[in-house]
């Protein structure tokens, strides 16, 4: 168990996006007592919209670091959210069951892989990140059985785990929430969800588009839980 060497609290990576769900996953592990260390991608995905919002989110929150790793996934697959792909469009929520376009692959494996590894150089065993299996676009990497998967090899992939020096959770805090639970459960923690974003595919004057999945989704969440959302419908 490793401690901040400048107080009693016990050091967390947190995977920040910039968008609500990894937000209020950073609003959680904060109110935990977590010192907070938040980790992004530079992916090569459409827009730096979300790598702007990811700043804005880490720099109120006052995390102990953030690091913004550069990694072009563009060089693998054809993902409508690194290439020249359609996105899905005005999908209902109850319909966003397949694997959309928007996938990329092995996205949240190569995430995680980063976070255990910083981690690791922490000496810190707790890593967060904001899947939900409710509310998705059916991404097969935030489900539950991912993740417990993902934790039993961190634990036997790394030489904190295998000499028995540290034993690594990856802390899911959203991932049976719906959007509204989200929302209200951010909103309880004082998030400002003005500072994030969450559109694949921003309009020209910065607004969001209100018709991808993720605009979808974030809507009926926020009109669910009775709050405006601060970035309004697109």
């Amino acid at each position: 168990m490793a401690s901040d060497p400048d107080g009693d609290r016990k050091r967390a990576v947190v995977l920040v996006s910039g968008g609500l769900d990894s937000t209020t996953t950073l609003a959680i592990a904060r109110a935990a007592g977590f010192e907070c260390y938040a980790l992004s991608v530079d992916y090569g995905q459409r827009h730096r919209l979300e790598l702007d919002a990811a700043s804005r989110v880490v720099s109120a929150f006052g995390v102990r670091d953030h690091a913004v790793i550069e990694l072009d996934l563009r060089r693998f697959g054809r993902s409508a959210l690194t290439a020249d792909v359609p996105l899905p469009t005005k999908r209902a929520p109850d319909a966003m069951t397949d694997i959309p376009a928007t996938y990329v692959p092995a996205r949240n494996t190569i995430f995680l892989s980063l976070a255990l590894a910083w981690a690791e150089t922490l000496g810190a065993e707790d890593i967060f990140i904001g899947v939900n299996a409710l509310d998705y676009s059916g991404y097969p990497d935030c489900r539950p059985e991912y993740i417990e998967a993902f934790e039993a090899m961190a634990n036997l992939a790394t030489k904190a785990g295998v000499e028995g020096r540290s034993r690594f959770t990856i802390h899911t805090p959203l991932v049976r929430l719906s959007k509204a639970d989200i929302v209200r459960r951010g909103q309880h923690l004082g998030v400002d969800y003005a500072l994030t974003w969450s559109c694949y595919d921003p309009q020209p004057e910065g607004r969001p588009c209100g018709m991808c999945d993720s605009c979808i989704l974030r809507a009926k969440g926020f009109e669910e839980a009775g709050v405006p959302d601060p970035l309004g419908r697109g």
